[in-house]
C-alpha cells in the first residue's frame, strides 16, 4: 500500500511538472505570438510614418516650388525684369548681347515717362496711319494674358529711347530732331550720326497716352518713325541698369 501510495504521489508530481512545462510552453507561445504581433504593428507603424514623412516632404517641396514660382512671377511682372538685348538699335548706349534690368515699378504704379528714358515695349502688329500710332492685338482672357504678358511666351520686345511725350510736336529735318520747335541735344548718339526721315512719321504730334521713341542707332533702328507712337499701356518698363557684362555693370546714363 505504502509503495502504491508513494508511486501515486510520484506520478502526481510528474503530472504537475509536465503540466507546469506545458503551461510554460503555452505561455511562451502566447508571449511569442504577442511579441510577433507587436513587432508587426511596429513595422506597420514605421512604414506608415515613413510614408507620411515622404508625403509631407513632397507636399513641402511642392508648396515651396509654388511659393517660389509665385514670388518670381510677382517680382518679374511688377518690380523688375532682367532681359537680354538681342538687337543693335540702341548702339552705342546698349550693345547687342548685353543684359539690362527693366524697372517695372513705373508701370505698376502708373508713373510717368520722361524724354530721354530708355524703355521696352512689345513689337507692334500693325500701324494706324490715320492717327500715327502703333496697333496691337487685344488680349483675350486671363489665360492669354498670363501666358503672353506675364510669362512672355512668344513675345518680342523693342528697346528704344523716349523722344517725345504726349502733346509734343516731333519733327525731323536735315538729320536733326526738333521737339516743340527746339533742336534737342543728343549726347548719347555717336559722333556725326544723323537721324534720317525714315518711315512715315517724321512730323507728328504725340497723342495723349502715347510716346514717340527712337533707337540711338538711328540708321539701324525700326522705331516710331515706322510704326507710329507707342501706347503707354504697351510699355513694359524703364531700363535703368546694365547687369552684364560685369565690367560695364551699373546705372545706364541717359
Amino acid at each position: 500500500m505504502e509503495n502504491n501510495q508513494g508511486q501515486n504521489e510520484k506520478e502526481l508530481k510528474n503530472d504537475e511538472i509536465v503540466q507546469e512545462v506545458e503551461n510554460k510552453a503555452v505561455n511562451n507561445e502566447e508571449r511569442t505570438f504577442v511579441e510577433k504581433n507587436e513587432e508587426e504593428k511596429n513595422k506597420k507603424t514605421k512604414k506608415e510614418k515613413v510614408k507620411k514623412s515622404i508625403a509631407r516632404e513632397t507636399m513641402e517641396w511642392i508648396g515651396s516650388f509654388f511659393i517660389a514660382f509665385a514670388a518670381a512671377v510677382i517680382i518679374k511682372y511688377f518690380i523688375f525684369t532682367p532681359t537680354l538685348v538681342k538687337q543693335g538699335s540702341m548702339t552705342p548706349t546698349i550693345l547687342d548681347g548685353e543684359r539690362v534690368l527693366i524697372n517695372k515699378l513705373v508701370k505698376t504704379f502708373n508713373g510717368e515717362y520722361k524724354r530721354g528714358d530708355i524703355i521696352t515695349f512689345e513689337q507692334p502688329v500693325g500701324v494706324d496711319f490715320e492717327n500715327g500710332v502703333a496697333e496691337y492685338n487685344p488680349i483675350d482672357g486671363f489665360r492669354e494674358f498670363f501666358t503672353h504678358e506675364v510669362l512672355e511666351v512668344g513675345k518680342v520686345s523693342y528697346i528704344k529711347r523716349v523722344i517725345g511725350i504726349a502733346g509734343d510736336h516731333v519733327y525731323i529735318e536735315n538729320g536733326e530732331v526738333f521737339v516743340n520747335g527746339e533742336n534737342i541735344e543728343e549726347p548719347y548718339l555717336q559722333d556725326d550720326v544723323i537721324t534720317p526721315r525714315k518711315g512715315e512719321f517724321y512730323d507728328i504730334k504725340v497723342p495723349e497716352g502715347y510716346v514717340f521713341a527712337m533707337g540711338d542707332n538711328r540708321e539701324g533702328s525700326t522705331d516710331c518713325r515706322v510704326f507710329g507712337c507707342v501706347p503707354l499701356n504697351e510699355i513694359e518698363g524703364r531700363v535703368t541698369y546694365r547687369i552684364w557684362p560685369l565690367k560695364a555693370f551699373g546705372k545706364i546714363d541717359k
